[in-house]
């Protein structure tokens, strides 16, 4: 039994925008190669990496934040969202980014974060002063309880009250994370107005879109209610903010009006792509929300895969399940590893083989239907970096120790030439995070000259699913199938794949049904290129085949 959705037009490839399907290429630049000896990732270290991208057979990339910043949440507290940071570079250098990414083919997105800054910027240490200045309803601002208490029982992402007292003012700010990053008051016109204008800036110098950060953070409730407990057992808490149902500091009703803005803004500007990170509990509402009508933004991911211990049959459906191109429907993209999550290898490595999960998962990440955003290291098949606690540099992981994970370990340096100092990464005798050594063997040099490598399986993957319509934006059918087989076909008009995984532990044997046509087998987890058709799976195994009618 299968169960269609998304069956596209006839005319569809041809009407196709850039990004439906396009593969995104995540970089962060601290760790991704440094230029100027400092230990630190730069611009400069972008550009010259850019033909590696290019190479892979990616469609864009995505640059997280290299704006203005203290550094306290690594340019996720933005100080002024016009300008660059000096550790790393200039705009001369970004330019060079945009210049060469579009020669060579590459479309360039940028983060924005809407919903807080540091609190170093100019807006806050202007609303700070008195209850009085222009600005001075910029920021989520409250008096104490009578008690002198917060205003209410939110918490902070990073622990603690979410809010922080502020002697100038005689009142509390709002800080969904670190305490130095107050929260905008997204409500107020005039700062939807100003965060337009930073959008259009950014647009006139010609990227290509943009990611949004935490948006669902963007706006609170006016009326400051308290979240309801959560309700989760204590064994499974690790900071307060597991406790409550973020009812009110968050994923307010009025946050699809300024989206729509959002996207009227950019449509000054043809040809641009928008995609929101939507974390929580039961995100789906808002992804669909956020992405609804063609009149908000064009994709939303949000954190199905990036915090699973095992890739299972049922999370994939489940997930694939939500999005089945009603009318009206946004655009699903897709994310195994970020700068935000353990990296998947490591969490879905049977008996620790890190090389068949790198290829298991990249091999399901880039079938799915929607935009796949691969992280950098994750076409090397990085496990993640071991940093002990006297190295941790993430607010989180230190704040947490030792009850979560971090954010460092995704965050190491990326490898690039295994016999260099710091496996050229950086010239530095010591880096902003310490190189894992286990990742020196994987250096890009290394995998690039070996053709058995997971860099030399992801490119030829990549290379694949660009000569097959159907896996870029063709419909999805999942095939009925008993756990933990997972079966699907992709079809965008004559052009269909038939994409079988064995997520389970034993051996399954399985054959495609007879209706589906004549199967022929081009990628498997092993390798790319034709092979017989197998009889039965091994565990952690997959293949894609081409369907043609008997």
């Amino acid at each position: 039994m299968a169960t269609a959705v998304a069956e596209p037009s006839p005319n569809a490839a041809a009407a196709r925008p850039w990004w439906r399907g396009a593969v995104i290429y995540q970089i962060y630049p601290r760790s991704f190669r440094d230029t100027n000896g400092d230990g630190i990732g730069d611009l400069a270290g972008i550009a010259e990496g850019l033909d590696y991208i290019a190479d892979l057979g990616v469609d864009g990339i995505w640059i997280s934040p290299f704006f203005t910043s203290p550094m306290k949440d690594f340019g996720y507290d933005v100080a002024d969202y016009c300008g660059i940071d000096p550790s790393f570079g200039t705009f001369a250098e970004f330019d060079r980014i945009i210049a060469k990414a579009h020669a060579l083919g590459l479309k360039v997105i940028i983060d924005q974060v809407y919903s807080h800054t540091s609190d170093q910027h100019p807006w806050f240490l202007e609303s700070r002063k008195d209850r009085t200045n222009p600005k001075a309803d910029w920021y989520v601002w409250a008096d104490p309880k009578p008690d002198g208490s917060p205003p209410s029982n939110w918490q902070s992402v990073f622990g603690g009250s979410a809010w922080q007292w502020d002697g100038p003012r005689k009142q509390y700010y709002l800080h969904n994370f670190l305490t130095s990053q107050p929260d905008l008051n997204v409500h107020n016109r005039q700062v939807q107005d100003a965060l337009l204008e930073v959008a259009r800036f950014w647009l006139r110098r010609g990227v290509d879109g943009f990611r949004l950060d935490a948006i669902n953070f963007a706006m609170h409730d006016p009326a400051l209610r308290d979240n309801p407990p959560s309700g989760l057992p204590m064994e499974l808490v690790t900071r307060p903010f597991d406790m409550q149902i973020k009812r009110y500091n968050q994923s307010h009703p009025d946050i699809v009006a300024f989206l729509e803005r959002i996207r009227a803004t950019i449509e000054e500007f043809p040809g641009r792509f928008t995609v929101a990170e939507v974390g929580g509990a039961e995100p789906l509402a808002e992804m669909k929300a956020f992405t609804a009508g063609g009149k908000r933004l064009d994709s939303a991911y949000n954190f199905d895969f990036l915090y699973a211990p095992a890739l299972t049959a049922a999370r994939v459906r489940a997930s694939l399940a939500q999005w089945d191109g009603e009318p009206g429907e946004g655009w699903p993209s897709w994310a195994f590893s970020n700068h935000d999550a353990p990296r998947c290898v490591s969490r879905w490595a049977r008996g620790g083989d890190h090389a068949a999960a790198a290829r298991l998962s990249l091999m399901v990440l880039l079938c799915l239907r929607g935009n796949p955003i691969i992280y950098q290291g994750e076409e090397l098949g990085l496990p993640q970096g071991e940093v002990p606690f006297e190295d941790l540099q993430d607010p989180e992981a230190i704040a947490n120790w030792p009850h979560t994970l971090g954010r460092d370990g995704a965050r190491t340096p990326l490898p690039w030439a295994a016999d260099a100092p710091q496996a050229g990464f950086s010239s530095a005798n010591r880096t902003w995070l310490r190189l894992d050594p286990a990742h020196v063997p994987l250096a890009v040099d290394r995998q690039a000259a070996d053709p058995g490598s997971t860099l030399a399986y992801a490119r030829a993957l990549l290379r694949l699913r660009r000569s097959l319509p159907a896996l870029i934006a063709g419909d999805i059918t999942l095939i009925d199938t008993p756990e933990p087989l997972l079966a699907f076909v992709r079809k965008d008009g004559p052009s269909r794949v038939l994409c079988v995984f064995n997520l389970g532990e034993e051996a399954l044997a399985w054959q495609p049904p007879a209706s589906l046509g004549q199967a022929t087998l081009v990628a498997r987890t092993e390798a790319v290129g034709p092979a017989p058709l197998p009889l039965q799976l091994a565990p952690g195994c997959g293949y894609w085949a081409v369907l043609t009618d008997m």
